[in-house]
């Protein structure tokens, strides 16, 4: 199964520069150091967006937990990126309750990353 309504998906500003790429945020600052090794940088927080938004439809959901907000959804699959390698990330989507466009949540490394 696909993300729900994935051409919908959204990922706020926000989640990119305070959180996936500030290497000072407290649970960030390790995913923010990984996506930089691959080329992601804040002054182009975009392309982390788009490629993000990219993973989000493109791959499978591999693990549906529905909560007392609404429905997450995990994707994992591999991520192009700006040094043009491809690691395998899993990204984490919520669609609210009463909504339907996806807004992503988390993105982090998964499997083996570095080849």
């Amino acid at each position: 199964m696909k993300l729900p309504n994935a051409a919908l998906a959204k990922v706020e500003r926000k989640k990119i520069t305070e959180y996936l790429l500030n290497a000072e945020h407290r649970y960030g600052a390790s995913k923010a150091r990984f996506f930089a090794s691959f080329g992601f940088s804040l002054a182009d927080w975009e392309a982390l967006a788009g490629a993000l938004l990219d993973h989000g439809r493109q791959f499978e959901v591999s693990e549906v937990t529905e909560t007392i907000f609404g429905a997450y959804y995990e994707v994992e699959g591999e991520l192009h990126t700006p040094d043009g390698r491809t690691p395998k990330i899993r990204s984490v989507w919520e669609v609210d309750h009463g909504m339907v466009a996806p807004r992503l949540i988390t993105a982090y490394p998964c499997g083996k990353n570095y080849d």
